[in-house]
């Protein structure tokens, strides 16, 4: 059940329960409702409780060795490389790609907008990636390089499910990683060729750092800026890694809640027509400035709502590095430790209306209670995503374009069900029509 879909495979009463211990012949696993369990993993002592193994051996085909599955030293000296590049400053410089990555997803919308039925998440990773490619490398996702990329990681996706033989039952510590793992041929090929891509990429634009011609744009930053402890700077195939993770990180988890949202606007008219009149009167193509994203007030709520009920991210797994104690019951060292935002954020002792529909929930004191102890779409701690800001503000921008220019409605047939692949996506997509607004976008 776990293979087929982890998240139907969960019990009920783990949307009321604080914490759950599960017992397997290969490990015991702790699920962490509890938001004090959650601050303590997460914030307080993430040392104790490092990235697990078995994420690394589920995901290093792909990201090899970067920053979403390293730890210790290793995971310091990448984050104080990258993390100068996701200042708070620099979203208003990457503001450009998100706005004309928006732009060309529209036009491409508009021979589609006919009412008939689509699958709205291959649209949403074509915009996503865009944004990615424009941010990273300044290339829209028209060109060949990109293009490839973005059909090899569907490939991907659909070829490696979420729990495998590797993460189930991971090779020691001490066992080098260039052993055989288990994994499919399908999900060796796949990696194996977005990877070759990225490489590609990078070492042009490494080839451009030394000739002084780089753009300044996201890679350029990352390649050229030193470790401030060591002076040391990302070798191509270190930042080929890193790439892999921006990648994933901000192209399928963009990807992947922006379908949702389209969904849950079509489910709700009233809130699609309430965000598509405040991008009617907010946004002027005329006037791009950065400063409209903060007028965009429904539509971030909604992007915010969306990311309650469908985390892009449903699980987030650690490893106990020493003996501990949860709940007056103990946590063997090696134990899987589970942070999940599914169940956190439908949980019924925290939130009011749990799998509710709400995004006024935000302006009420119960909601951002709730929100304070159980919201983490981007993690938590050290290990908070860098790119928050980022998606939070690419999500708000394109599902107002969007909604401006189109109108939204279920497919009555065709509701989607909800799957953890590499991210929470549609079982057989998430299917809706689309037809132009009434009004006339400025």
């Amino acid at each position: 059940m776990f293979r087929r879909d982890v998240l139907s495979a969960q019990p009920a009463r783990l949307y009321r329960a604080w914490m759950a211990e599960y017992r397997t012949p290969f490990f015991t696993s702790f699920l962490c409702n509890d938001p004090d369990l959650v601050d303590r993993v997460l914030v307080q002592e993430p040392e104790t409780f490092p990235k697990s193994r078995r994420l690394h051996e589920g995901l290093s085909p792909l990201l090899g060795q970067s920053i979403f599955i390293t730890n210790g030293a290793e995971w310091q000296r990448q984050r104080r490389i990258i993390d100068p590049a996701f200042e708070s400053g620099r979203l208003r410089e990457v503001f450009p790609a998100i706005w004309e990555a928006s732009v060309a997803a529209v036009r491409r919308l508009v021979p589609l907008a006919d009412g008939r039925p689509l699958d709205v998440e291959p649209l949403t990773s074509h915009v996503a990636l865009d944004v990615i490619f424009r941010a990273l490398f300044s290339i829209p996702v028209e060109d060949t390089t990109a293009t490839a990329v973005f059909h090899a990681f569907r490939a991907h996706q659909a070829s490696r499910p979420l729990v495998n033989s590797g993460s189930l039952l991971p090779l020691p510590r001490w066992v080098p990683r260039w052993v055989p793992r288990w994994r499919s041929r399908a999900t060796r090929q796949t990696a194996q060729q977005i990877r070759t891509l990225i490489r590609s990429l990078v070492d042009r634009r490494a080839a451009e750092v030394a000739a002084g011609t780089a753009p300044d744009d996201l890679a350029t930053r990352i390649m050229t800026t030193p470790d401030p402890q060591d002076g040391s700077r990302f070798t191509p195939a270190e930042m080929a890694d890193q790439v892999g993770i921006f990648l994933l990180a901000g192209h399928e988890t963009s990807a992947a809640a922006l379908g949702w949202a389209l969904y849950l606007m079509a489910l709700a008219p009233e809130w699609q027509d309430r965000v598509a009149a405040e991008a009617l009167d907010v946004i002027n193509p005329e006037r791009i400035h950065f400063s409209m994203v903060a007028q965009l007030k429904a539509s971030r709520a909604v992007f915010r709502e969306t990311m309650r009920l469908y985390p892009p991210v449903p699980m987030y797994l650690r490893e106990a590095a020493q003996p501990a104690t949860f709940r007056a019951r103990p946590v063997p060292k090696g134990a899987q430790v589970v942070i999940s935002p599914w169940h956190l954020h439908r949980h019924e002792r925290i939130w009011q209306d749990p799998d509710g529909f709400d995004p006024s929930r935000w302006e009420c004191p119960e909601g951002r209670e709730a929100a304070r102890k159980a919201y983490i779409p981007f993690s938590a701690g050290p290990r908070v995503c860098p790119g928050a800001a980022f998606a939070m503000t690419e999500g708000t921008l394109i599902l107002s374009m969007i909604l401006r220019s189109f109108r939204v409605a279920l497919v009555e047939d065709r509701l989607p069900m909800p799957v953890a692949q590499l991210t929470v996506r549609g079982r057989d997509g998430v299917w809706l029509s689309l037809t132009p607004r009434e009004s006339t976008p400025r």
